[in-house]
């Protein structure tokens, strides 16, 4: 392995530690540290990456961030790229699992979080902000990204955001003719990562409906989950409530919070917060089980869009030299940046909405955008404040 790739490991690893904020805070980041500081791709090809990655289902930013180590370095890369990047969250999530019920039974609480939330909206907001100054320049864009914005902020079926970011590049995919023709467009679509995806699903189906297991049962759960959650971890959480919580009573919703606390306070992929409910649901049968059920658990929810991630991006440098797909590029990115645009909004409910908290939101924001403080020693700073007040 070249030293190139082991500087890019190490980035990701660091992103791993200190991307805080869902997936359009970890895109902010990725723009800071891989496009502007290493320059492992441009700021458009990460645009457009995380764009593809979000009409896929899966978790964008793990998604995203796979895609760019297959572009430097192909599938092996890739791969290592992934492990790196959701081992961290995933890890302490599943410690979490451990550790919840004692805090429940000796009333320790989470309100040392309490500065963390505000903050991590504070990012998103930032990457809002980011994301349309590079991606908004056209009358047209601005017009979909304010109507994106307001219906993923009012619709939130998962299946509202594909939707949006079809209905997007459909419109500037009308405007084609201003892009140049480009020759040799031949499309060469290698099938056996969407075959591979389709054969999972069928099998774990069957394999879960067959059997009374249940580690192959939570890997069905997470895998069907995974398959079908389109627009990041927010959107997964209330579906995960609705099915382990409510529906088949794998963990008590005051649990569930509690961990989903934890999670909104941890860095890396959302989706990790997998770990975490497949491991109390699994508690029944001991340390061993609950290690297991992590494991299912996180496999079974990222296995899916990782299948699909490299199944696109293969032929995807291929299919944007079509003056169509070019052109809707533009349409799609523009949604998407409205949808970071809600996401903010959305995120930011859940909090009491406090003269304070909106100060931290508004603070970490300022601090992004015109100082130079390290994401991790924002974070740091807030964990502290939250114990000492």
């Amino acid at each position: 392995m070249s030293l190139r790739y082991y500087i890019f490991l190490k980035d990701v690893l660091l992103l791993a530690l200190t991307a805080f904020g869902g997936p359009q805070a970890h895109i902010a980041m990725m723009f800071k540290l891989l496009v502007e500081k290493r320059r492992y791709l441009t700021d458009q090809e990460l645009i457009e990456l995380n764009a593809l990655c979000q009409i896929l289902p899966g978790p964008t930013s793990t998604q995203t961030i796979t895609a760019i180590g297959f572009r430097i370095g192909g599938p092996n890369l890739a791969y290592l790229t992934l492990l790196v990047w959701i081992t961290p969250a995933a890890t302490i999530m599943a410690l979490a699992g451990f550790v919840i019920s004692y805090l429940q039974e000796n009333n320790i609480s989470l309100h040392f979080l309490r500065i963390i939330l505000p903050m991590a909206v504070g990012f998103v907001a930032y990457a809002a902000w980011k994301i349309s100054v590079k991606v908004v320049n056209t009358k047209v864009a601005i017009g979909l990204m304010v109507v994106s914005a307001v219906l993923s902020y009012f619709f939130r079926s998962p299946w509202v955001y594909p939707l949006l970011l079809v209905a997007g590049g459909a419109v500037t995919a009308l405007r084609f003719k201003q892009h140049p023709r480009e020759l040799d467009k031949r499309l060469h679509i290698q099938w056996a990562n969407f075959l591979l995806y389709v054969g999972v699903f069928v099998l774990a189906a069957a394999l879960g409906g067959a059997t009374s297991s249940l580690p192959v049962r939570l890997f069905e759960n997470f895998y069907r989950n995974g398959s079908m959650v389109f627009g990041g971890g927010q959107v997964l959480v209330p579906l995960m409530y609705t099915e382990f919580v409510q529906f088949k009573g794998y963990l008590t919703g005051e649990e569930f919070l509690s961990g989903y606390a934890i999670a909104q306070a941890l860095p890396g992929p959302t989706f990790s917060f997998t770990s975490f409910v497949g491991n109390l649901a699994m508690r029944e049968y001991g340390v061993a089980g609950q290690f297991l059920g992590s494991f299912v658990a996180t496999v079974g929810i990222f296995l899916p869009g990782t299948f699909l991630i490299f199944f696109v991006i293969r032929f995807w440098d291929q299919l944007k030299k079509y003056r169509v797909v070019r052109a809707s590029l533009e349409g799609i990115s523009a949604v998407s940046s409205g949808m970071v645009v809600a996401a903010a909004i959305m995120l930011y409910h859940p909090i009491d909405n406090t003269l304070l908290n909106f100060g931290i939101v508004v603070a970490t924001f300022g601090l992004l955008m015109f100082t130079r403080i390290p994401a991790p020693v924002l974070i740091l700073t807030g964990l502290l404040l939250g114990f000492v007040l």
